[in-house]
């Protein structure tokens, strides 16, 4: 069994622990993350999106010229662009880097944030766009032949890619809502969960299963997304998470804006977790989590490289077959999982394939 270990990068140096640090963009910065998370051997690198953030596209793209294989995961929000629109810019993308392009869709979970980009649908119409803009995307890349369309949201005649995908794009999807099961049951490659503890995400994976089964479809990938914080020891580990969340509680988090109502129901769970109480299983810390309203993914797995590796394969055990992790010190937190965390990983998933051999 392999599993698939994604990182994130941004267009500068700045963290919930860290004032940004240069110019919006800043074009060495994405250079040296993205060859960072390379030659630490991950799989990917998300490039985030939100209504304010620069172009992930052009930031991917960009990335993937200042590497060499490493694979792209571009975060991307239905409905602010026409689907052939989208389906043409993948493609090319997909081509110019050798098929090295995945796409993650996020619907929305923040009604406020959506009405910045000039977004007024409801979370269910949000969802019911998501599905058929997905459903279009996939027919543009799936044949070079000729299609129209007539749907709820979108209308067009005889559309075709001159250029296919140069392999096929995965579809990854995030969310926790029932809607968000259906759709991504239906549509997704890879379902993206956030990082709950382990009852509580087997039965996420047991409902994303079912929404596919329900669908017609196989099982789907799993990703869980999650925030190490590693020392040489575990008590260092804990000595250092101490840290970091005085930093977050102290009120410098730059990351995000921590009064915005939390509407999308992953940061609710997540929330959840953390008002039950603040460590669970092996590792998981739910603090971080707490202290900046569960904006994105913001629980963290602390501990020695050993006792975090076993955390991540306890999830694995469960289902996941990728795994997303971002760090606090984003470069050098990326440097060190390529060290000493993803390798204990996968020499413990290629013991257990010679076992059962």
């Amino acid at each position: 069994m392999t599993v698939e270990f994604v990182g994130m990068i941004g267009t500068r140096d700045v963290s919930e622990t860290r004032a940004p640090s240069g110019p919006p963009v800043d074009p060495g910065y994405v250079r040296r993350f993205a060859r960072a998370h390379e030659e630490a051997g991950f799989d990917r690198i998300l490039v985030a999106y939100s209504s304010a953030s620069p172009d992930a596209n052009q930031v991917a793209a960009f990335a993937a010229a200042g590497t060499d294989h490493i694979g792209l995961l571009i975060a991307h929000r239905p409905g602010f662009v026409f689907p052939t629109t989208a389906a043409r810019t993948f493609a090319t993308l997909d081509q110019l880097t050798g098929g090295r392009v995945a796409v993650h869709t996020i619907t929305g979970g923040s009604d406020a944030e959506q009405r910045r980009d000039g977004d007024y649908l409801t979370k269910d119409d949000r969802y019911a766009r998501t599905e058929e803009y997905l459903t279009i995307l996939r027919r543009a890349w799936d044949s070079p032949e000729p299609f129209s369309h007539e749907g709820r949201f979108y209308k067009f005649e005889d559309f075709a890619l001159l250029a296919q995908p140069a392999h096929r794009i995965p579809l990854y999807f995030g969310g926790s809502s029932a809607a968000a099961y259906r759709v991504g049951g239906a549509k997704a490659d890879v379902y993206a969960l956030w990082g709950e503890p382990l009852k509580e995400t087997a039965e996420q994976i047991a409902s994303v299963q079912a929404a596919a089964a329900a669908a017609g479809r196989g099982p789907l990938g799993i990703s869980a997304s999650f925030r190490p914080i590693l020392a040489a020891t575990d008590d260092l580990a804990w000595e250092r998470a101490t840290g970091i969340l005085a930093k977050i509680e102290s009120g410098r988090s730059f990351a995000g804006d921590q009064k915005v109502l939390v509407e999308n129901v992953g940061s609710q769970r997540l929330l959840a977790a953390a008002a039950q109480k603040d460590r669970h299983d092996r590792a998981l810390w739910t603090a971080t989590a707490k202290a900046s309203g569960a904006q994105g993914n913001s629980t963290a797995l602390v501990g020695s490289p050993e006792t975090v590796a076993q955390a991540l394969l306890d999830y694995v055990d469960l289902g996941v077959t990728t795994i997303l992790i971002r760090g606090y010190d984003p470069v050098d937190d990326a440097v060190d999982y390529g060290r000493h965390l993803i390798p204990l990983v996968r020499q413990e998933l290629r013991h257990r394939e010679l076992a059962s051999v």
